[in-house]
């Protein structure tokens, strides 16, 4: 499957690509089926830009649920108002049910313990456009409602025709896992993160239709754009954070941490919100046996919540635009210490990615960052583990910059784990964290990570969708390092101001949509004015790897270097010549030098002082083999 597979990313299809003012031939850039329909229909542009037909559906959900800590169980009503305005007639409507991964027989790509093994989701009711719907899975072709692990789907009645809508009416319970940390879960006493929690209506889309794809665990997400009017009930003493607006704030908050949020919004400053001395006092909320928590967002994908008793709240805020701040808060279990900088780390974050890489104002009224397990980020929250402090400034960079993609861009992660992970990866590289009495920069070691696998069996091309790449290793070199490095690559060969243009090009024409791999490769083309297959072709469509050699130097009154290429990637060549006096000398080519296919590159330089040594590469740079990227004179 693996070679035999990649063959075929040759010449299937010439796309025309037309640029402004220039009209080019993309060569070589295998194109499949559904892309090409969505080319034919117009939904998608060659140019990248979306296309004259294009078009997303969308979903206003109203939820109402309550969080039971003794029981751990979610009790949830909601109606879900669907618009369709595709050009499509749609005979079904698919709903996700996530929380059936836990439900015993499950296929999953992650292990689960035990104890966490349940019925799944329960729908007690459904109606569609107030007709009840039997929910119990129908044996004859005919049953309204049938159901894979995850999806559930609804046959209509009545066809729900295009630039039309439905409405949804579900109740439904589930168990949150008590052991079981998937990126949500239980946290110790009276603590949790509630994740995949609702159902939810799938994504349709001009490339797939209805999005069928099973959640197992490892790969991500693919939403459409919505708005969230959700209210959470809990008991006394619990804080609720969410995604969205926190509309009634006054209703849970005793005056002394109404006051101290209130403030927190509009400063600087790290404000101490819940304290571990205030935590004794037991006088942070309402005196009401039951608290409501009620949240709005508009424009979102998703909504999460968290809920504890016993939590610390640090929060603070970041100048996202003139004229505009963003709330932050970081709320987490006393004995994580590295959570004490969160709240710093965060804002940092916030600031740099707004006005440096990739400069766009972060475009959310506020963040929540919650200790919980691992490193996953949802719209406007983000729960993460407890880690030693350079990586807990890495993590939270991460995450904050998940933000922008997927959620800002709408990215089919799902399929193109690489087309979010690896910004991530990719875009904190610049913020200086300040650790002790050292200035740490996050995801320095993308290099270093991927020449530990570049060229190896399981490594695979990006452009394999995610949902294949089964093994642990080949989903995360291809999701996370190699497109951190590729991006990096094209910086460099684009340089740091035009780059940023174009992405931010990018970002402008998709922002609230779905772009698609081949959406990013146009607009990138289509803004430098440039085809950039060369590059495109080996990063993301081929298996190979990246070596060079310095292969020969030839001295005299010029010092000749010649540059050998044994992989297929293009990379930078970094050159530090050091001489006898002790003294270096540093030489870049941007990969741009292997743009023709040539396999090697001569560097001519005229030295005065007579050389010690030459050296190859940098830390930036992956190799899988620097036994040959030293030059040494000898005496």
């Amino acid at each position: 499957m693996k070679k035999s597979f990649f063959t075929l990313l040759t010449v299937l299809q010439s796309v025309m690509f037309t640029g402004q003012g220039i009209a080019q031939q993309v060569e070589d850039l295998y194109v499949p089926l559904e892309f090409q329909s969505a080319y034919a229909k117009g939904t998608r542009s060659t140019d990248g830009k979306p296309g004259p037909n294009y078009w997303q559906n969308k979903s206003e959900y109203a939820i109402q649920v309550e969080l039971v800590p003794a029981t751990r169980e979610i009790k949830g009503s909601e109606t879900i108002t669907y618009f369709n305005n595709s050009n499509d007639t749609l005979s079904q409507v698919v709903i996700r049910l996530y929380p059936n991964l836990f439900k015993k027989g499950a296929a999953r790509g992650e292990d689960i313990d035990p104890g966490d093994v349940t019925d799944g989701i329960t729908i007690s009711s459904l109606q569609v456009d107030n007709r009840s719907v039997e929910t119990k899975p129908g044996l004859s072709r005919g049953a309204q409602v049938r159901y894979s692990t995850t999806n559930m789907f609804v046959r209509l009645s009545q066809p729900l025709y295009p630039k039309t809508s439905l409405k949804l009416a579900i109740n439904w319970t589930y168990t949150i896992p008590a052991k079981t940390h998937i990126r949500e879960g239980t946290y110790g006493d009276n603590t949790f993160m509630v994740a995949y929690w609702y159902p939810q209506v799938a994504v349709y889309d001009d490339i797939d239709g209805w999005d069928r794809l099973e959640y197992r665990g490892q790969t991500e997400f693919y939403n459409d754009f919505s708005t969230f009017d959700v209210t959470v009930k809990v008991p006394q003493n619990f804080v609720v954070w969410g995604t969205g607006v926190w509309q009634n704030p006054e209703e849970s908050l005793t005056q002394t941490y109404l006051t101290r949020y209130l403030n927190s919004k509009k400063s600087d400053e790290i404000t101490h919100i819940i304290t571990a001395e205030d935590l004794q006092k037991k006088s942070i909320t309402q005196n009401k046996a039951q608290l409501q928590y009620h949240f709005k967002a508009e424009n979102v994908p998703d909504f999460v919540f968290a809920a504890s008793n016993r939590y610390l709240w640090d929060a603070t805020s970041a100048i996202a635009e003139p004229n505009r701040r963003t709330a932050i808060s970081a709320v987490y279990d006393p004995a994580s210490k590295d959570f004490y900088e969160i709240a710093k780390f965060s804002k940092q974050s916030v600031e740099y990615l707004s006005t440096k890489m990739p400069g766009v104002p972060y475009p959310y009224p506020n963040l929540t960052i919650f200790n919980g397990s691992g490193g996953m980020e949802f719209p406007m929250f983000v729960n993460d583990a407890s880690y030693p402090m350079e990586e807990a400034a890495e993590v939270v960079a991460h995450e904050i910059a998940h933000t922008y993609f997927p959620f800002y861009m709408g990215i089919n992660e799902r399929k193109y784990a690489w087309m979010d992970e690896g910004w991530a990866q990719f875009l904190p590289n610049g913020i200086p964290f300040q650790i002790g009495t050292n200035t740490f920069y996050p995801q320095q070691y993308n290099a270093l990570y991927l020449s530990s696998v570049n060229g190896r069996e399981m490594e695979m091309p990006m452009m394999m969708p995610s949902t294949i790449l089964e093994n642990q290793l080949s989903y995360g070199f291809a999701s996370y390092f190699r497109p951190a490095v590729a991006y990096a690559t094209l910086q460099d060969i684009l340089g740091k101001d035009k780059f940023k243009q174009v992405l931010n090009e990018y970002m402008s024409r998709w922002n609230g949509k779905h772009p698609s791999p081949y959406d990013f490769f146009y607009t990138f083309n289509n803004a430098t004015k440039e085809d950039l297959t060369w590059f495109w072709k080996p990063w993301f469509f081929e298996r190979g790897y990246s070596d060079l050699n310095i292969k020969k130097v030839e001295t005299g009154k010029t010092t000749k270097i010649i540059i050998g290429r044994n992989g297929i990637l293009p990379v930078p060549i970094s050159l530090t010549v050091t001489f006898t006096d002790g003294t270096t000398d540093t030489h870049h080519e941007t990969a741009r030098v292997w743009q023709s296919g040539v396999r090697e590159f001569a560097i001519t330089k005229k030295y005065t002082k007579s050389i010690q040594k030459i050296d190859l590469g940098s830390p930036e740079i992956p190799d899988i083999n620097i036994q040959n990227n030293t030059y040494s004179v000898t005496q």
